[in-house]
């Protein structure tokens, strides 16, 4: 008898990223030697102080180094892609689409 999956979207799921990324996986190496944080101060007077808040610029400049790294150049593809990719997710240190 053939079975059928019938999948059921459950509204809390217990689910730690960094435990499904290996330990010698290229970015999460990279997160743990790479420090960025003079970005922020480097960049602040380039930011309005009123209006909406922007992309964190640690995290874009996180997502250029993506694009450089795997040869990525359109913008909406490297959304697909990081998307698509946990290690990704967890290097630019955004765990859920939002």
């Amino acid at each position: 008898m053939q079975g059928d999956k019938i999948f059921t979207p459950k509204m809390f799921v217990n689910f730690c990223l960094a435990d499904h990324i290996p330990a010698d996986n290229f970015y999460r190496v990279l997160k743990e030697i790479l420090d960025l944080r003079f970005i922020k101060k480097k960049t602040q007077f380039l930011y309005s102080k009123t209006g909406r808040p922007s992309i964190d610029p640690v995290v874009f400049f996180k997502c250029m180094l993506i694009g450089y790294f795997e040869n990525i150049c359109s913008d909406r593809a490297l959304e697909r892609q990081i998307n698509m990719r946990l290690d990704l997710r967890f290097f630019i240190g955004r765990p859920f689409k939002a």
